[in-house]
């Protein structure tokens, strides 16, 4: 699994970037959204790239933050192994979560708003780096 995380604000954001974060449900900013790694998932993902922080998610990082920060349609208490079961099947909503997932600004904040490559920048692709961010944003 992909997850995205809006870092950037509507502040001087081209109108294209604005719709394509709308469509994926990034409508706000420090929201989270889990993406399958598909081929057009990762267009869109490289679309708004300037805008974002994205990456795969490993299990444990996952199942923190389905735990903490899902919120369950039906308003039921929350069980995050039976969704992380679910998850690969149905989806978020089949599994009786929203789609997506509202978060912290990290603690510690953001060292940069640059690219991933270069030291210190969070936006782009962080690969495994993208779960102590997620961690520090629970």
């Amino acid at each position: 699994m992909i997850v995205a995380i809006r870092i950037s604000g509507l502040v001087e954001m081209p109108r294209e970037a604005q719709i394509t974060l709308d469509r994926m449900r990034l409508r706000r900013k420090y929201s989270a959204i889990l993406l399958q790694p598909t081929p057009e998932n990762t267009k869109l993902l490289q679309h708004v790239r300037n805008f974002i922080a994205y990456g795969d998610i490993d299990k444990e990082t996952l199942s923190l933050l389905i735990e903490k920060r899902g919120v369950s349609i039906d308003k039921k208490k929350i069980d995050s192994k039976k969704i992380l079961e679910l998850l690969d099947k149905k989806g978020l909503e089949g599994a009786g979560l929203k789609p997506f997932f509202r978060l912290h600004p990290p603690r510690g904040g953001i060292d940069s708003k640059i690219h991933y490559p270069i030291k210190g920048g969070v936006l782009g692709d962080n690969k495994k780096d993208i779960n102590d961010l997620i961690r520090r944003m629970l």
